[in-house]
């Protein structure tokens, strides 16, 4: 019985902790996608937290909350995607300083948040049939809330647009050839911005799941390096959403385990796990013929100039 509640626990913080993972890794593969690398993932997504509390504790509704951060997120976003689509700017450095800014503005406007209790969260459900299942029940469908079970669902969605629609391969198309689609009648602009504008949303909606579900409050950097946890996923998914469903839950049970296992070993190396295997992750990317191997967007981080080869 003790292992099996120790397990049931493992899942269901997995499945907590692992929702604004899943919710950025599904923007960033899209963003990536159609070209466009996002490293002010960690930016949006703080900024995002805290305009879901601001707005939840204000008004009272939870679910505004995460529409305002939401917005949010994707407003942050189409600032990275005017410099780095329409001005052709470096994306890295657009990445990097949206970041700055996103965690900048949110310490500053956050001051005097600090310590308040959030009494509108987002309330947890139990589904009382399904909840009843040997093993899982209790896990998957206890004491869950409902943008957990969104996320996943988001996550088949977006891989059937992804790999079965037209759409989907357009979005393809602009990430590894954008001269040929758009000779081919694709609008690469479009495409590019509208990408970058969903992985906005995601991640402020993200955010917004960590101060208005899984800890009821506002706390300075309290994404505390999801951000760059997301850019890892992305590779680790093979820039596939059903990958990044795994992936996410798979980080969200390796944070649940660093204090699980403290008692055993040294907090502090637990407490790394999930970001020294997104450093790996990303180490092993950065060698050129794995990256070949792993199938990346042929035109990721490449501005595109209309006419020019």
């Amino acid at each position: 019985m003790g292992w099996e509640t120790w397990l049931i626990g493992t899942i269901s913080r997995a499945l907590a902790y692992g929702t604004p993972l899943l919710l950025g890794t599904l923007g960033e593969i899209y963003a990536e996608r159609s070209g466009v690398l996002n490293l002010g993932v960690e930016g949006m997504m703080v900024m995002g937290a805290f305009s879901a509390f601001a707005t939840a504790y204000t008004t009272g509704n939870p679910w505004l909350g995460l529409l305002v951060a939401a917005c949010v997120g994707g407003a942050f976003s189409l600032i990275h995607a005017f410099v780095s689509i329409t001005l052709r700017a470096n994306q890295i450095v657009s990445g990097l300083a949206l970041t700055m800014l996103g965690l900048g503005l949110a310490g500053v406007l956050g001051r005097g948040w600090e310590g308040k209790p959030l009494e509108a969260a987002l309330p947890a459900l139990t589904v009382p049939h399904l909840a009843k299942i040997p093993g899982l029940g209790p896990s998957l469908f206890v004491n869950q809330n409902a943008l957990v079970y969104l996320a996943a669902g988001l996550a088949v969605l977006l891989w059937f647009v992804l790999y079965k629609t037209k759409i989907g391969i357009s979005i393809r198309a602009v990430g590894d050839d954008p001269a040929t689609a758009d000779a081919m009648g694709v609008n690469v602009f479009r495409t590019r911005y509208l990408c970058v504008l969903l992985g906005g949303v995601l991640a402020g909606l993200g955010g917004g799941y960590l101060s208005v579900a899984y800890r009821p409050a506002w706390t300075e950097g309290m994404t505390a390096g999801m951000g760059w946890i997301v850019i890892a996923l992305t590779i680790f998914a093979f820039w596939n959403p059903l990958l990044g469903l795994v992936g996410a839950y798979f980080f969200g049970a390796l944070y649940h385990l660093s204090y699980r296992l403290q008692p055993w070993t040294s907090p502090e190396l637990l407490k790394t796990m999930p970001y020294v295997f997104a450093i790996l992750v990303l180490a092993l990317v950065a060698r050129g013929t794995l990256k070949r191997r792993m199938n990346a967007p042929a035109a990721l981080c490449e501005p595109y100039i209309r006419g020019e080869e």
